[in-house]
Formats: structure tokens, C-alpha cells, sequence
């Protein structure tokens, strides 16, 4: 899952509108927070954003995949990847980011 590090500096530049936005590395990807809570990640430089019932539809409506681990095991995670036109358009990549930080915690 290992996540170059042009692509990270590219996506967090990408989600600077949305205010203090880290990565921090993680099992060869790395996490994406803002103000601590982590709300993404980025996996064999591909960006998924967190979901849940409130925004998962716009993301199956565009055939986005959802983040699986280990190829070899049934294991999904509540994350799907971002379309690629929303990840080169900033405002749009920052609006569908807020809507992960809107999703609990609890959630996770």
C-alpha cells in the first residue's frame, strides 16, 4: 500500500482550502486528518475518503471502489476511493472532504 510522496504533497495541496490537513504514514499509505480527526487515506497513491450512509451513494453513483486492505481477504473498510475529477478539482475534493468529517466518529 505504499503512497509516493508526490502524490501525499499533491492531495494535501489539493485539500488546503479545507483548513489544517495532515498525513501522517501508516502501513507503507498514510492517514488523512484535519484538527486530529482522520477522515481519508491514500493507499498505492490512490485517495478514498471516509463514508457512511449520508454520502456513500454519490460515490457508488460514480463507480468508485471501496479501499480493501488485502487483496486476498474479504476485509473492506468505510472508505472509497475519489473519483478522479473530483481529485483534481480542489473545491470540489475540499466539499467532499467536509462531508467525511461530518461522518462520527463512532463510525469509524
Amino acid at each position: 500500500m505504499p503512497v509516493s510522496e508526490d502524490f501525499m504533497e499533491f492531495c494535501l495541496d489539493q485539500l488546503s482550502g479545507l483548513g489544517k490537513v495532515s498525513a501522517k504514514r501508516m502501513f507503507g499509505g498514510a492517514g488523512l486528518y484535519c484538527n486530529g480527526k482522520m477522515f481519508g487515506l491514500l493507499a498505492n497513491d490512490v485517495a478514498y475518503l471516509k463514508v457512511d450512509d449520508s454520502n456513500r451513494s454519490a460515490y457508488e453513483e460514480r463507480g468508485a471502489g471501496q479501499f480493501k486492505p488485502f487483496p486476498d481477504k474479504p476485509v473492506l473498510m468505510p472508505y472509497y476511493e475519489v473519483p478522479t475529477d473530483v481529485l483534481e478539482d480542489p473545491v470540489e475534493f475540499v466539499e467532499w472532504a467536509e462531508t467525511s468529517l461530518r461522518i462520527p466518529l463512532e463510525k469509524e
